[in-house]
């Protein structure tokens, strides 16, 4: 039941809008390709449509990776399973009392409410204080009577989270321990199992997040694994983590918390991938879909993992995930008039279905991708799959109710839908570059989903980003990221110790007892490594302060003295300043233990048979395209048939099956032998 080394791997991945599918088979260096709407109602159709529509044999895969967004959506939907808490006596409104913010900062609106309603939060006599003594021993037949009240009243999974019990889970374990005796199923989870953090709130809100998404993550995962056994896939699957390993689906519903942001993660995965190959370790990554914009930044081609994810207000997920940051700007985002006569674009979607008016499926309101068509950036041919829809279709619709009530023609009026697009994604990458102390002309722009590369041009001259790099496959880089991932196991230990107060060696003790843990879990995983490796790191902050920074480390057995120095250098890099009178305290240390797999070759996803001699031959006509300066005469050419190391002057376009790449005017495209395009964003190299 192991995949065979350079065997077929497919990678899946379940958008807003679209299933994206890649299948590679390294020895042959054949690739296939499928984007299907999905399905919403249940994924695991619109996954075995991708594998229908690639003419996938399921006997001959290796292996199949999937990112998947039930987790997702089910917590920002709201969408859970029932779901019961047991607590400490006196603190059953931990979940709801939280850090005492707003929802808004400003006035007395906004609402809240927790996952687990309260009258589902039942306490019981116990008590560890926080060096981890008994203070009051645990009352079991009060842990049996919560169990049997929680199941009488329909829940279908129950959260155990006790005070103190990263110091000392004793109690915790006898608990859980009890709840297998009664519970008829085994979706328990135990706060210190899931995160052993001191943060009470924070802990509490994690572990309710596992608990009421794991019947849900389990069910969806027996659909998919029992329709891909009838088809003849007889090994395992791999389901993609937020922090951008895959863990099998045997496995992962124990942790289901760590599914959430899946599958942004495996678009970042695959950026620091192409990225590494390409030459360009450096860069921001900008993913426009159909429903959201996902935008992370990458140093070193080091995919950044965060352990302090608020995935939205009081939602507190500490499990490391990528650090992700999401606008609801994406190619179906519904442009409208707002209350005060001004022009609004999303955070509402066209989805998949209805979609955008240019896609032909009965959408009836304007979207940043009507916008596109438009202004002819579009192919209204290619968008219309039932040929019912031509640009003179959206144009009546954005004349009704856009450019009338605002006052502009046609033509304006998607100008300016596309500038309010543009300047929300510019902000979430401002995010995540200049307010964490990064300047983004040190960055290259990474742009793929499905409409990422139409806006990067823009975005990168707005931001002072002097390259843009386009992937192979755009709008499929998401599957991408499945295939090439590798394992990984994230573990956090709380410390809490002042530097100087730290015993020799206590560090390198924890670090290796968090290495040898991740070690037994790939162990048990099912699938081909070619070496194991370790990334540890601490969070820390100094004395007094109550924000933390990520301090990584070279090796596990760093001196105090070491850790200081390190702290005060992350510090002067974030904040430009330096306290050396103050002393820091290590909060907690991590380590990610990763299992790497065998490389792949991404030249083989544009075939390069079909590549032409010339830009001419590659060249398959012209139209008017609409820039800021006014309407050009643009080329388009066909990706696949481009010249592998081509120098493409813009205005242009260049389209193909999963995406259209904008070369606005002054921007110049060149190819590398990986089947990249490297745009130059204001300059001519």
């Amino acid at each position: 039941m192991t995949d065979r080394q350079n065997g077929t791997i497919v990678g899946i991945d379940v958008g807003g809008t679209f299933t994206d599918l890649v299948q590679l088979d390294p020895a042959s260096g054949k690739v296939r390709l499928a984007k299907v709407p999905t399905t919403v109602e249940n994924q695991a159709f619109g996954v075995m449509n991708a594998l229908d529509a690639a003419e996938a044999e399921l006997a001959a895969i290796d292996l199949i990776v999937h990112g998947t967004t039930t987790t997702t959506n089910a917590v920002l939907e709201r969408k859970l399973s029932r779901t019961g808490l047991i607590t400490t006596q006196g603190f059953r409104d931990v979940l709801e009392l939280g850090r005492r913010t707003r929802p808004h900062a400003y006035g007395m609106t906004g609402n809240f409410t927790p996952i687990i309603p309260r009258d589902l939060r039942i306490e019981v006599p116990e008590r560890v204080d926080a060096a981890g003594d008994v203070v009051v021993p645990l009352d079991e037949d009060a842990v049996r009577a919560a169990a049997e009240r929680l199941l009488a009243e329909g829940c279908e999974a129950v959260v155990v989270h006790f005070l103190h019990a990263y110091a000392n889970p004793g109690h915790e374990l006898r608990a859980g321990e009890i709840l297998a005796e009664v519970w008829p199923n085994d979706h328990i989870t135990l706060g210190h199992a899931i995160l052993q953090e001191s943060r009470e709130y924070e802990r509490g809100v994690t572990a309710a997040v596992n608990a009421s998404v794991q019947p849900i993550l389990d069910r969806y995962l027996k659909r998919l694994t029992d329709s891909l056994s009838e088809g003849g896939y007889d090994r395992d699957v791999l389901v993609m983590n937020g922090n951008g390993g895959m863990v099998s689906a045997r496995l992962v519903a124990r942790e289901a918390a760590k599914t959430v942001m899946s599958g942004p993660a495996s678009g970042v995965m695959a950026a620091a991938y192409t990225g590494r190959q390409a030459g360009l370790v450096n860069l921001i990554t900008y993913d426009m879909g159909g429903t959201s914009t996902d935008v992370a930044l990458i140093r070193g081609a080091e995919p950044p993992v965060s352990h302090e994810i608020e995935i939205e207000y009081a939602m507190p997920i500490h499990v490391p995930m990528v650090d992700v940051r999401t606008v609801g700007a994406g190619g179906g985002s519904i442009a409208k008039v707002n209350a005060a006569g001004l022009l609004d674009v999303g955070p509402e979607s066209a989805g998949a279905d209805p979609g955008p008016i240019c896609y032909g499926r009965g959408g009836t309101r304007p979207t940043i991708s009507d916008a596109n068509l438009i202004l002819g950036r579009l192919d209204a041919a290619r968008l219309a799959k039932t040929g019912a829809v031509s640009a003179g279709d959206v144009a009546q619709a954005f004349a009704r109710d856009l450019a009338e009530p605002l006052g502009l023609d046609v033509t304006e009026a998607a100008l300016a839908v596309i500038r309010m697009a543009n300047t929300k994604m510019a902000g979430a990458i401002r995010m995540v570059s200049l307010s964490l102390g990064a300047d983004p002309r040190d960055f290259a722009l990474f742009a793929f989903g499905g409409a990422g590369p139409l806006h990067a041009c823009a975005l990168a001259r707005e931001l002072g980003v002097p390259r843009v790099l386009v992937p192979a496959r755009p709008g499929i880089t998401n599957a991408l990221g499945c295939v090439v991932a590798d394992l990984r196991h994230d573990f956090v230990q709380t410390v809490n110790r002042p530097v100087h107060a730290l015993e020799k060696g206590a560090l390198a003790g924890v670090f290796a007892e968090q290495a040898a843990a991740g070690k037994a879990m790939l162990d048990r995983e099912r699938v081909a490594m070619t070496g194991v490796r370790h990334v540890y790191s601490v969070d820390m902050q100094f004395v007094g302060q109550t924000h933390l920074l990520r301090v990584p480390l070279e090796r596990p057995d760093v001196t105090p003295e070491e850790l200081q120095a390190l702290f005060e250098d992350v510090y002067y890099a974030r904040f430009k300043v330096r306290l050396p009178e103050i002393r820091a305290q290590v909060v907690t240390a991590n380590c990610s233990v990763v299992g790497e797999r065998a490389p792949l070759d991404l030249s083989v996803l544009v075939d390069p048979a079909g590549r032409k001699a010339t830009l001419e031959e590659a060249q398959t006509g012209a139209r008017r395209v609409r820039f800021e300066d006014g309407w050009l005469e643009t080329p388009v050419y066909w990706r696949d048939h481009l010249p592998l190391e081509f120098r493409l002057e813009g205005p242009a376009i260049v389209a193909q099956m999963d995406t259209t790449v904008l070369i606005e005017p002054g921007c110049v495209a060149t190819g590398d032998a990986h089947g990249n395009i490297l745009i130059a964003v204001g300059e001519v190299p």
